[in-house]
Parts: C-alpha cells; sequence; structure tokens
C-alpha cells in the first residue's frame, strides 16, 4: 500500500464475529430441529466467516485490490449485494454477488511467490463494490478459507480514490 495516491481511501475487510456466530446459530438451529432450509436460503458453511467494508464516503471509484496471505491456501470472497440483516432475514443464494473473488498460494508453490488472482474478476468485483458503495454505509461478505487459509494469516483491502 505504499504507492498509493495521496487521495487514496484504503478500506481493509473486517470479521463480524457476531454475524459469522448468528448464521451459525441458524444452521445449528436447523440441524438440531431436522428441519431443512428455506427454499433458497444459503447457510453458511464451517469454512465460511462473515467480513464487512463500512464507507465512510460513498462517492468512489475502485482502483485496486490489497492482499496478503502467509502461507498457502485459496480464499474466496462473495459478495452480498443486499443490505442484508441476518437477525431479521436469512440470507438467500440471490443476494449474492457475481462474479466472486479467488485468490490463492498452492501448497508446492514457494512462500515468497506472489498470489494467484483472477485479475478480470477480481476488477470487475472491485468495481460492483464501489457502485454498491454509492447505496450503502456498509456491504458485507462471504469469506472462504480453503486448502489451508487461516484468517489470522490474511489480510484484504480495497483501494479508491474519490468521485471528482
Amino acid at each position: 500500500m505504499d504507492n498509493a495516491p495521496a487521495n487514496a481511501i484504503v478500506l481493509e475487510f473486517t470479521e463480524d464475529p457476531a454475524l459469522t456466530e448468528m448464521m451459525r446459530l441458524r444452521v445449528s438451529s436447523l440441524q438440531k430441529t431436522g428441519q431443512k432450509r428455506q427454499d433458497g436460503e444459503r447457510l453458511l458453511l464451517p469454512h465460511e466467516f462473515v467480513y464487512r467494508l463500512d464507507f465512510n464516503n460513498q462517492e468512489l471509484n475502485f482502483s485496486r485490490w490489497y492482499f496478503s496471505l502467509t502461507g498457502h491456501g485459496r480464499v474466496t470472497i462473495t459478495g452480498i449485494c443486499q443490505l442484508w440483516t441476518p437477525d431479521l432475514t436469512n440470507l438467500m443464494t440471490r443476494q449474492l454477488l457475481e462474479p466472486i473473488g479467488t485468490f490463492w498460494r498452492n501448497a508446492n508453490d514457494p512462500e515468497d511467490s506472489p498470489l494467484k488472482w483472477l485479475e478480470a474478476d477480481m476488477l470487475e468485483f472491485g468495481e460492483r463494490i464501489a457502485e454498491l458503495a454509492k447505496v450503502r454505509k456498509v456491504m458485507y461478505f462471504l469469506l472462504a478459507l480453503k486448502d489451508g487459509a487461516e484468517a489470522a494469516n490474511l489480510s484484504c483491502s480495497l483501494e479508491f480514490t474519490p468521485e471528482k
């Protein structure tokens, strides 16, 4: 992030443990009562966590992603397009954004090798986030940590520039 322009706004993804726990309780409740999920409902998987971005400025242009992952693993970021309140509503699959963002380092890659990522998808995803920021102050994401990735070894943020 050292080469960010002076007017750049860098927003870091922050874990929302309360919402993650609430979603895990929904899964647990369904399992205990033997009920099935609602048609179209998206349940949180064990390797997924809820993260958020808070927008102080809502007139933004997307510039770039910053992500780092110590060690190996795969991280998939799925945006949630609705202003989502899991205490009142269940997460539905129609609320999930396309494309998703993915970055990874394979187990046989050297630890200091650069992360791999799907650049076109990540750029489109960043632009969609900037568009959604115009109509909301917070946006939620599901981060799936796979193949050895751990939240403690992860840093992910977005750089924006204010619209003129």
